[in-house]
């Protein structure tokens, strides 16, 4: 007796895991692998706007050492220049500065992105438990759907002092000095010095004057600015959770000048108050694809005299649009308000510490 096996052949197409889509648009599914690949192109081209930036801090540099190198050939070689073609070139160097503190400012900005990139998708895929940090693509896509510079123009302008241009201020006001003492011929004491200083009806104490003025005053910007350290394009660590209040000892080093250069890294914060009359379906569908709480109180419409729930959600910038298509397919006639929150601690945003 012959027993035929009737288990049947398993299909092997159909025991392969279906892999789900990472974003959906318009029809299109895009899978992980597509994910990646789409952040890999975006890398790259963060990388190559934040180049031709940083070509173009050298360029000013380059300017400001070829017209500070001009002026001092023109100043020694010919005694009879007058020594105000140095004081005109430091107004210029003063304005290649400035010029270059605004591009570093936009140099920051595509860096930061790179940095933000490379510490928090690239680095955990390599360190376990190898995933993102939950906070790298939320300020990532607050960044490029509201971009804002990520140091204040006075770290920028204190970085590139530092840098590069404090050596030719020093320069400069070493030339400057040389060329009063020494031509046509040296001077026999200081208040021929002090005469000699005089650059037109201007006399000589007052553009000393106004030189120590000058100099005193970049000499406190570059020392106020020493400390901050929101720039992460240059080759810095990566700071912590930007969007949580700074520590105790962080928040004592921002008192007094430090803290009004200082700009706001926190991430935008909004409220929404979701007026409906199908409180369920909008809090369910809001719980399930945002992943945010829901907070439910009942109001009452002055005009009509009738009650409706009033849903009150706490959510970022990047929210605001899933929040709108929510509530949308629950409850087309509800009543979205949003609002900027002055702070949301706690539920998933900054922790709340006593």
């Amino acid at each position: 007796m012959t027993v035929k096996s009737t288990k049947s052949k398993q299909n092997p197409k159909a025991e392969e895991p279906v892999e789900e889509p990472v974003w959906t648009y318009r029809g299109y599914r895009l899978k992980t692998s597509e994910f990646v690949t789409a952040m890999v192109h975006f890398f790259r081209a963060e990388i190559q706007r934040a180049n031709v930036w940083r070509q173009r801090l050298d360029t000013t540099t380059n300017w400001a050492v070829v017209a500070t190198g001009a002026t001092l050939s023109i100043a020694f070689s010919q005694p009879g220049v007058h020594h105000g073609i140095i004081i005109l070139n430091t107004l210029l160097v003063m304005w290649f500065l400035f010029i270059e503190a605004r591009r570093y400012r936009y140099y920051e900005l595509w860096s930061y992105r790179v940095r933000l990139m490379e510490t928090d998708f690239y680095a955990a895929m390599l360190v376990p438990p190898f995933h993102p940090s939950p906070e790298w693509a939320e300020n990532l896509a607050e960044n490029l759907l509201t971009p804002s510079f990520p140091i204040s123009m006075w770290e920028a302008f204190g970085r590139r002092l530092r840098r590069n241009y404090v050596w030719i201020f020093l320069i400069l006001y070493a030339s400057w000095v040389a060329k009063i003492w020494l031509f046509p011929e040296p001077s026999q004491n200081l208040a021929e010095f002090i005469r000699r200083s005089a650059v037109g009806p201007i006399p000589g104490e007052i553009m000393i004057l106004l030189g120590l003025v000058f100099y005193s005053t970049l000499f406190v910007i570059a020392l106020a600015t020493i400390t901050m350290t929101r720039a992460t394009g240059e080759i810095l660590p990566r700071f912590g959770d930007e969007s949580a209040p700074a520590a105790p000892s962080e928040q004592g080093r921002h008192t007094g000048l430090r803290a009004l250069l200082v700009p706001r890294r926190r991430r935008r914060q909004l409220l929404a108050f979701i007026i409906t009359d199908k409180a369920g379906a909008v809090s369910r569908r809001i719980l399930t694809d945002l992943k945010r709480g829901v907070t439910a109180m009942q109001g009452k419409g002055m005009y009509t005299g009738n009650v409706h729930s009033v849903l009150m959600c706490a959510l970022t910038v990047t929210e605001v649009h899933n929040l709108k298509s929510a509530v949308a397919k629950e409850d087309p006639k509800a009543v979205v308000i949003v609002s900027p929150a002055q702070e949301v601690l706690g539920g998933g945003f900054a922790p709340l510490e006593g």
